[in-house]
């Protein structure tokens, strides 16, 4: 039985961690034990019986955060329904179509078997840290691109993927 659920997040300026809480708060509206808890934090993932693992995206690279948490855990990870997520694109294009995994990510999905990828829309406003990130905002290319109807249906689904475990256990 499916019961308790890691949402583990990498971020620089908080953008993912509020996607991350999103899926945690619509998990738990679903019957399911989540917690949205940054990667650098989780010093275990034994006891949690599948694992969401989301980070924002820098040049094409997942957070490092991430990136490492992934290389830690990766034995526990691939013994666990695991699904990823990454935001980034300062734009709309997250929304209106499918965006594949990055080079990196597609990789951890393949060793690890995780069961479903997907990129959200990504926030960079006034206040972002990082000189890059700066002048993005800076330039006018900033803003805030997340979909929360989006998250949530994926979140959702995700639920109702528990549930339906749950019946069969």
């Amino acid at each position: 039985m499916l019961s308790k659920v890691l949402v583990a997040y990498g971020t620089t300026n908080g953008s993912t961690a509020r996607i991350a809480e999103t899926i945690a708060e619509v998990l738990r509206k679903e019957g399911v034990s989540a917690e949205a808890v940054p990667a650098r934090s989780v010093t275990d993932v034994e006891s949690y019986d599948a694992v969401v693992v989301g980070g924002g995206l820098y040049a094409g690279r997942w957070h490092k955060d991430v990136r490492r948490f992934v290389r830690r855990h990766g034995r526990a990870l691939a013994g666990r329904p695991l699904w990823f997520f990454s935001s980034g694109p300062l734009d709309a294009t997250a929304s209106e179509r499918d965006i594949p995994p990055v080079p990196g990510v597609q990789r951890a999905m393949t060793r690890l078997d995780a069961r479903e990828h997907i990129t959200f829309g990504g926030c960079l406003e006034e206040g972002a840290t990082g000189f890059i990130a700066r002048k993005i905002v800076s330039s006018g290319k900033g803003g805030d691109f997340r979909d929360f109807e989006q998250i949530e249906a994926w979140a959702t689904r995700i639920g109702t993927e528990f549930a339906a475990a749950s019946q069969e256990s």
